[in-house]
């Protein structure tokens, strides 16, 4: 695991306008309601899945009205849109592998969209199964060493005691990596411990990284993250491309 990559992408995501802010609360938004919907209850306590998508939504500052409002409508069917959760793979410019998590209420639009905006960026959607054998599917938890008066040593073992199985220590961070199943237990644990987080979420983790040589290249595999980012439909993006600073 890279945990360089990892946060690099993490300080690009942050940095975004408020406008693209926006369009991440609606993205979150849709979680949460299909959330409630496909677990069958609006109560995080007996629906993990929605508990984990209200962790996702507090660290990425959306607001606690904002949240209780989405479960409530869509607890209430509010929204009868039926979304359909569809995962798409492939490769981008190098070789960079791709994965791309999608709600739709139309698949041929966004079948569509997706595959055109690989074609342009100079990769290629393949079938289900082509790149997801180098990801695992992981709780990611990353926090700022920046103002935190905890030593590395005291952060390792409050991970490790809450159930984390693995800790890492960057320059800027310590990544903390759980089972999908231990994830919210050890989000709570070390929220009640008063950590804070940069990012809190159940991702696809890469085995290995690719690099991209070339001003060119880099330039292709940005522009179709930023593709993929700003379709309404596309709710989490995961790659392996290793991102230089």
């Amino acid at each position: 695991m890279s945990g360089h990559s990892k946060w690099s992408t993490i300080k690009q995501k942050k940095g975004k306008n408020d406008a693209a802010r926006a369009k991440i609360f609606t993205k979150i938004g849709r979680e949460l309601a299909v959330a409630v919907r496909e677990g069958g209850s609006a109560d995080p306590s007996v629906n993990s899945k929605l508990k984990d998508c209200i962790a996702k939504a507090k660290t990425n500052n959306v607001p606690n009205e904002n949240i209780e409002r989405i479960i409530k409508k869509a607890s209430g069917g509010g929204d009868d849109t039926n979304y359909e959760a569809i995962t798409y793979e492939g490769y981008g410019i190098g070789g960079v592998a791709v994965i791309v998590e999608t709600l739709t209420d139309n698949r041929n639009r966004t079948a569509g969209d997706l595959r055109h905006y690989f074609d342009k960026f100079g990769g290629n959607m393949g079938t289900p199964g082509c790149v997801s054998f180098m990801f695992s599917k992981k709780g990611v938890l990353i926090i700022e060493r920046e103002d935190l008066d905890a030593s590395e040593d005291t952060v390792m073992e409050h991970a490790l005691e809450a159930g984390a199985s693995d800790f890492q220590a960057d320059d800027d961070v310590f990544e903390i990596y759980t089972e999908p199943e231990d994830f919210s237990s050890v989000h709570s644990d070390l929220s009640a411990k008063g950590y804070t987080f940069a990012s809190a979420e159940i991702e696809m983790v890469p085995s290995t990284y690719t690099k991209l040589a070339g001003e060119e290249a880099v330039t292709k595999m940005q522009r179709l993250l930023d593709m993929l980012d700003d379709n309404d439909d596309v709710q989490n993006v995961w790659h392996n491309w290793e991102i230089e600073e």
